[in-house]
């Protein structure tokens, strides 16, 4: 008898174990728990490929001063961009001069000297540039981002003069020592004689002579799922919380990070308050932390450049630009609207640690893309627009670009000019 009870016993016991596991593996503590179920994960997949910073590295135009106040302008995945870059790419450069932008008279050497101008917009960490270009700095000059690089000629002097420009606005690097010869840049100047001659505008802009062609591209879109973001954000998919928001966006959680997603916009906003810091951070190391977080959630669906290294109050925040175009006719920046954020990628970092990822839940399909060439305005016509801007606020730069339209299951990539003002507000024309 007692032997039976104590087996009656064992199995209450071992029943009521079995029935508590069940409860901790397979219920979230509270009143809102959640059901797992296979079929509520999904195995995270690549959405993009993986891309190397290095190939996220280049100039957003490169100017060709031809002297006589001529210009031509270059814009990435061009021939003669690509030509000239990737020679520049192989050349050496070092002993590195520290001089007061003032020294120079940079209106006569744009208008009278030869030369190759690179934009790199709002600047690159000069130890991130190294990546692509073979500098030998020194302790000062490594710790700078720079935003240009000019390489020009001097009539009668024997060799080629390389001013590398501070994002400080106040300094500028001379390479006293440079792998270019001064038949090097007269050779590179000479590069696209035929192609369209552009005026400088107070040394601010450039304004083409002439109308310039540009691709225009309807292609084939279509969205990531929510289980696809949550696979590549979340450690167990399966254990999330939907909460609906007041304004229509959604929100997923797993009580430390949150997912929300705007279907209106395409858009998704990843948040990890309690991610640990790193400790040690610089934008460089920032830039390439943001590139390893990129290529482990989510990859790269496009052509990026990274575009900017933002440093906040308690933040940094790292910017990607998408392009869209090929070789050998040129890639150009795609623009977000505010009905319609698509085009970049943007990562923040908190003492080196990610808190924050943005970016589209759009993606297309490059290999069915309809195309067609469009002219964007030149000339008399476009500068007449450009000074109707300029009433508003003095205008900074110009550059072509594509602002992305869509319409049922398509992307349409339509060319304007993107004008940025001196008051950092945007415009575009045509």
């Amino acid at each position: 008898m007692k032997e039976r009870v104590k087996s009656w016993l064992l199995a209450l016991l071992v029943l009521g174990s079995l029935i508590e596991s069940y409860y901790l593996i397979y219920r979230l503590p509270g009143s809102d728990s959640a059901v797992m179920s296979e079929t509520l994960y999904v195995k995270a997949d690549n959405m993009g490929p993986e891309e190397k910073v290095e190939n996220l590295l280049y100039p957003n135009k490169m100017i060709i001063h031809m002297g006589d106040g001529k210009h031509k302008l270059f814009y990435p995945s061009s021939t003669f961009y690509s030509l000239i870059f990737n020679r520049l790419k192989g050349r050496s450069f070092e002993s590195f001069q520290r001089r007061a932008v003032q020294d120079f008279d940079w209106e006569k050497i744009r208008s009278e000297n030869p030369g190759i101008e690179l934009s790199f917009g709002s600047g690159i960490p000069v130890t991130l540039l190294q990546r692509v270009m073979q500098l030998s700095p020194d302790s000062l000059f490594e710790r700078e981002s720079i935003d240009r690089i000019w390489i020009y000629n001097i009539k009668n002097d024997s060799k080629a003069h390389v001013i590398f420009f501070s994002t400080r606005g106040d300094i500028v690097y001379e390479a006293a020592k440079a792998d270019l010869t001064v038949q090097d840049v007269q050779q590179h100047v000479e590069l696209g004689q035929n192609l369209t001659s552009y005026t400088s505008v107070m040394g601010k802009y450039y304004v083409p002579e002439a109308k310039i062609p540009l691709v225009e591209a309807t292609l084939p879109s279509a969205f990531y799922t929510i289980e696809q973001m949550q696979s590549n954000l979340f450690f167990d998919a399966g254990s999330t919380r939907y909460i609906p928001e007041k304004d229509g966006s959604e929100i997923y959680t797993d009580s430390k990070r949150s997912l929300q997603v705007d279907r209106e916009r395409n858009w998704m906003s990843y948040s990890d308050p309690a991610a640990l810091p790193a400790g040690e951070s610089t934008p460089a190391m920032d830039a390439l932390e943001a590139v390893d977080f990129v290529n482990q959630h989510g990859g790269w669906n496009g052509t990026y450049r990274l575009a900017a290294t933002e440093e906040g109050r308690q933040e940094r925040k790292v910017s990607f630009q998408q392009y869209y175009g090929s070789y050998p006719n040129g890639s150009y920046p795609i623009i977000s609207k505010p009905q319609l954020q698509y085009g970049t990628i943007h990562v923040e970092l908190q003492q080196g640690t990610v808190s924050h990822y943005e970016r589209s839940l759009m993606y297309v399909d490059n290999t069915k893309a309809v195309k067609k060439i469009v002219e964007l305005s030149g000339g008399e016509e476009l500068q007449n627009q450009l000074d109707q801007l300029g009433k508003v606020s003095p205008v900074e730069d110009i550059i072509p670009a594509y602002v992305p339209v869509l319409k049922e299951d398509k992307l349409q990539l339509l060319p304007v000019w993107k004008v940025t003002l001196e008051d950092d507000s945007v415009y575009t024309l045509n």
